[in-house]
């Protein structure tokens, strides 16, 4: 039985949508990653001349690619074993998971294809994935 899955993502969210030739279903999974704001030098130094390591804006940004991460490998850990894989999404967030699958080579043959996606509601990305495998409404 083939496994055909579609991701669309970005850091907010992801909706994993797996088909199967009986069934298919879609689940939505919410990131805890917060807004990748500007790093402010003295935020939230009582201080008036900020950090003085300098590495304020290093562990800053280390913080938010662990917590992205560990969303991607949230992500991941809910395909499951697909034979085939579209990655879909508006920004980064779909190249960055491609990245990250990229590590594990079983998923990482799978990829069938990247594309540039706007915002969807969840029935139209699941009519996108069936759409792309030509399963039938």
């Amino acid at each position: 039985m083939t496994h055909k899955a579609g991701i669309w993502i970005d850091h907010k969210k992801a909706v994993i949508v797996s088909a199967w030739p009986d069934r298919v279903t879609a689940r939505t999974l919410q990131s805890e990653v917060g807004r990748h704001s500007r790093y402010a030098s003295r935020a939230g130094y009582p201080t008036p001349n900020g950090p003085q390591d300098g590495r304020g804006e290093k562990n800053y940004e280390e913080r938010y690619d662990q917590h992205l991460d560990r969303y991607y490998d949230e992500v991941i850990s809910q395909l499951g074993q697909a034979d085939t894989l579209l990655i879909f999404g508006p920004g980064e967030a779909k190249l960055q998971l491609k990245e990250r699958l990229s590590r594990c080579t079983a998923l990482s043959a799978c990829v069938v294809g990247i594309e540039t996606a706007d915002k969807l509601t969840d029935p139209q990305i699941v009519a996108k994935v069936k759409e792309h495998y030509g399963i039938a409404r």
